[in-house]
């Protein structure tokens, strides 16, 4: 299957970063390129750069070929964004004019049914956007101590199904180990009371995003990632934030609201006493989200929420 990922929100997105010809960008989730296309589409003739970060070799391997036409003004960098500043640091690069996190999951992973993220194609059960790390899907739900399951599943995936889903996945594994995403699938659906059933949409959604997340390691370490990547900007720099779930959206808002804050201190204390300084303007103060057109012509968008803000 070719490596495709339709590029989510993708006008809101150059709006905001406001691209120069001569700015340095870092595009901290490559995936299909389509967002990476559109900035380096505005920095050609110009002496800007971009910097591309994605954990998936193969995201980088099909963008290099999408993006070849811009040759040395695109960098491509493997690793995970939350390890940008060293990454940056190796390239010599100081500051950024603009940075771009769109968090959600390629369309190529989900519909490879080999890559194990689907509830609807079978394969083994994978989840893995680095392919060269060890930890799977599998050995989360085979391995993983029940509390610690339903730990995740609550967290991760807010399903209040959590505990009879859990008895369910252990049940299961004490026969023969679980291997596949279909078989996964078929377990949760038949754990929960059919009343209740798809009253959250596909039973399994919500499980194989915690698994997901858990696999991949989504959400430890991206408060301090967005801060960074924003505290690296120059004057006036912009960064856009794409999330796919709440979980995300709440550690990007909650990040970018701290910053743009005046005074931290505790409300009830008479004066302040914190000294702190905002160091970003919101340029969104509630998240932008798709519109309908959009939304029909890729159903994957709707649950995107896009924020922005810029560098004091």
């Amino acid at each position: 299957m070719a490596y495709s990922h339709i590029p989510v929100m993708l006008k809101e997105c150059i709006k905001f970063l406001n691209i120069r010809p001569d700015g340095v960008y870092l595009d901290g989730t490559l995936g299909g390129g389509g967002h990476a296309y559109e900035i380096a589409s505005r920095l050609a003739g110009g002496s800007g750069r971009l910097i591309v970060i994605d954990k998936d070799k193969e995201a980088i391997a099909a963008a290099k070929e999408k993006l070849r036409e811009f040759g040395k003004q695109i960098t491509y960098v493997h690793d995970d964004f939350k390890n940008f500043e060293a990454q940056l640091k190796k390239l010599g690069i100081s500051g950024l004019e603009g940075v771009l996190l769109d968090l959600g999951v390629s369309s190529y992973q989900i519909d490879t049914a080999e890559r194990g993220f689907s509830y609807m194609n079978d394969g083994k059960l994978d989840m893995r956007m680095n392919r060269s790390q060890k930890i799977t899907a599998s050995d989360i739900v085979n391995n993983y101590k029940p509390k610690d399951l339903e730990r995740i599943i609550f967290d991760f995936g807010e399903d209040p199904n959590a505990k009879l889903i859990v008895a369910a996945i252990v049940r299961a594994r004490h026969e023969k180990p679980i291997k596949t995403t279909l078989e996964l699938a078929k377990i949760i659906e038949e754990s929960i009371p059919a009343k209740d059933r798809w009253k959250l949409g596909h039973p399994a959604k919500r499980t194989f995003q915690a698994i997901r997340i858990e696999v991949n390691d989504e959400l430890r370490g991206l408060e301090k990632a967005v801060k960074r990547m924003t505290q690296v900007l120059y004057p006036k720099g912009r960064i856009v934030i794409i999330s796919f779930h709440s979980l995300e959206d709440r550690i990007v808002k909650s990040t970018l609201n701290l910053m743009a804050q005046e005074c931290i201190c505790d409300k009830k204390l008479p004066i302040c006493t914190c000294g702190h300084k905002p160091e970003i303007t919101l340029l969104t103060k509630k998240p932008l989200t798709p519109e309908l057109q959009e939304i029909s012509r890729n159903s994957r968008a709707a649950s995107a929420n896009l924020r922005a803000a810029e560098r004091i």
